[in-house]
């Protein structure tokens, strides 16, 4: 391990993941394990990261996501919009001299109220590598963010808990029983050109998925697939002001991705396609050039 010069972190609340940087910049190895802030108690941390780096220690790290929220490992204040993504001079050192890990901070809005803790270093990646770009940042997920930048910063985001919804409805409510696993491109862009017309008609359309499984024999992947799509249209209908008459980037999973692409190619909304990991650690080495002044 004489090779790492430092240690790029992503540490969400179900998993921590780490990869291992070289000198020049390039990825040793990356890791990963189970251990999430959700997981842990404050004194859990160390023994953590230690238990998946260990080996590469003592080196920088270099610390994004909710292990700097007010339950993390060491509380890393929120930015207030508007501003640029938070790097090198927002960073929180962990106390204690054992190991020399930093945090960045999340991004926080007043009015109306909303918070991000991790997406703003997939931004900062973003920006870093896609030099110049004004428009809107949409990172779908749980909780899907749309994000408005401008001149370099974070200008306002609005946060859609659209992920979430589908989680719980296709596995805790009466939808359940009329779920299947696949997929149905078709189903899809129903349901979506269903609720970003008539978003007023959500309730009632998702239950229409149940009644038509019982009369009609809906197929449980086109159940699945129209499910998303009635929420995801529900979610640009509500985020119109965001995305009508910009250019719009995702950053997330390929298929989430391709999921709001094709979503918004129906309304002329030109989008390109980022992947999270690449964007996180974009945005961790370039916070890591900027506090040690290093091209990593």
């Amino acid at each position: 391990m004489g090779d790492v010069a430092w240690i790029a972190v992503d540490w969400g609340t179900s998993h921590l993941r780490a990869w291992l940087m070289g000198q020049s910049g390039a990825v040793i190895e990356a890791r990963s394990s189970a251990a999430g802030m959700g997981t842990l108690e404050r004194g859990g941390f160390e023994p953590a990261l230690r238990a998946l780096v260990g080996d590469a220690l003592p080196v920088p790290v270099l610390a994004c996501g909710m292990v700097g929220s007010r339950q993390g490992w060491a509380e890393a204040p929120y930015t207030s919009v508007p501003c640029a993504p938070p790097g090198a001079d927002q960073a929180v050192r962990v106390p204690g001299d054992a190991l020399n890990v930093r945090i960045l901070p999340g991004v926080k809005q007043t009015k109306p109220a909303d918070v991000m803790r991790g997406e703003e270093t997939q931004i900062a990646g973003f920006i870093a590598t896609h030099p110049g770009f004004d428009g809107v940042i949409c990172l779908p997920g749980t909780h899907t963010k749309w994000v408005h930048i401008s001149a370099g910063e974070i200008v306002s985001f609005r946060t859609a808990m659209t992920g979430e919804m589908f989680a719980l409805l296709s596995s805790q409510s009466v939808l359940r029983h009329s779920m299947a696993d696949g997929w149905d491109d078709v189903a899809f862009m129903e349901g979506v050109n269903q609720t970003l017309s008539r978003p007023e008609g959500l309730a009632a359309s998702l239950f229409s998925l149940r009644a038509e499984g019982l009369l009609d024999g809906l197929p449980g992947e086109a159940a699945r697939a129209r499910l998303s799509g009635l929420l995801i249209g529900a979610e640009l209908a509500a985020m119109r002001p965001y995305w009508l008459g910009q250019q719009v980037a995702m950053i997330g999973a390929e298929t989430l991705n391709g999921a709001y692409v094709a979503a918004l190619t129906t309304q002329g909304v030109p989008c390109q396609s980022a992947k999270a990991d690449d964007m996180t650690l974009a945005g961790l080495t370039a916070a890591y050039a900027q506090i040690y002044g290093e091209a990593a």
